[in-house]
């Protein structure tokens, strides 16, 4: 295999089991020259396949196995030209998922390699909202990348979201705390992933991936969290005009506004946030 670039990313080890794995506050090694860079992560939700991942033809992460997400690294902004191989058999053979990603100077994002509703791979790449939170505040985003229909995420049993597609999220600000959520068929009570209990501590955001392929019964949920939006007295809220900056777990400075609504897969934009919401 190549050797990793400076700016590669760390993969992260394990595979997660067939039940919630939440991750501890991921944390971004610090930079001289943030504004030229950009905070990326990667999730691998392709059941059943450990891969070697390229940007534009230097290796970041070998050996990759799914259900795993990496910490954010800061990454030069530009335009990668993301392939994913099976595991050796990359650079030069024929990759299983290939996509241009575009990542602006100030991003924080989430590359997601998974499946498809209809079972085939595929990249998507999602905006991290790391934007400050009130006091006692905690963001959750459900991030449906299953082979699977639609569904409602529910907390203590309750709906939280409804008729959530592949490959879209949705956002809500809750309160902290511990959440009992679980996973069911849009419009029903039939239960596909869960039920898990979700730690919320306050002042951090929580994104909750849905993956895996309902047909060959291996559902799973995977977290990702980020620490570091509580408020300060200069603040702006996470409903304010999205201008103001916000950090890391490690006290980077990120630009929010530069990030909102920015990453994109070959021009695609997917992402979908509803504010406001209450749990």
């Amino acid at each position: 295999m190549t050797s990793r670039t400076p700016h590669a990313i760390a993969a992260a080890a394990g595979a997660c089991a067939l039940a919630l794995g939440v991750a501890a506050p991921v944390a971004a090694a610090p930079s001289a020259d943030a504004e030229d860079k950009a905070m990326v992560s990667v999730f691998h939700g392709v059941p059943g396949l450990t891969v070697d991942v390229y940007a534009n033809g230097n290796e970041l992460l070998g050996d990759f196995k799914p259900g795993t997400v990496t910490d954010p690294q800061a990454l030069d902004a530009g335009t990668y030209d993301i392939k994913i191989f099976p595991a050796g058999q990359g650079p030069d053979g024929t990759p299983a998922i290939q996509k241009e990603i575009k990542v602006p100077a100030g991003a924080n994002a989430t590359i997601a390699a998974h499946l498809s509703a209809d079972g085939k791979p595929q990249l998507t790449a999602f905006v991290n909202d790391v934007a400050k939170l009130d006091a006692g505040k905690s963001r959750l985003t459900v991030r449906h990348v299953a082979a699977a229909p639609a569904v409602d995420v529910r907390a203590g049993g309750q709906p939280v979201f409804t008729g959530l597609q592949n490959p879209n999220q949705d956002t809500a600000v809750v309160d902290a705390g511990t959440v009992k959520a679980d996973v069911v068929l849009a419009g029903t009570n039939t239960v596909a992933i869960g039920p898990a209990d979700l730690d919320l501590k306050e002042g951090t955001s929580n994104i909750v991936y849905a993956w895996g392929s309902a047909e060959d019964k291996n559902l799973a949920l995977k977290t990702q969290t980020f620490s570091g939006m509580e408020s300060t007295p200069s603040a702006v809220g996470a409903g304010g005009s999205g201008a103001a900056a916000a950090t890391n777990s490690s006290g980077q400075w990120l630009a929010w506004a530069a990030a909102a609504g920015a990453v994109t897969v070959t021009g695609v934009l997917v992402t979908r946030r509803v504010a406001g919401r209450r749990v």
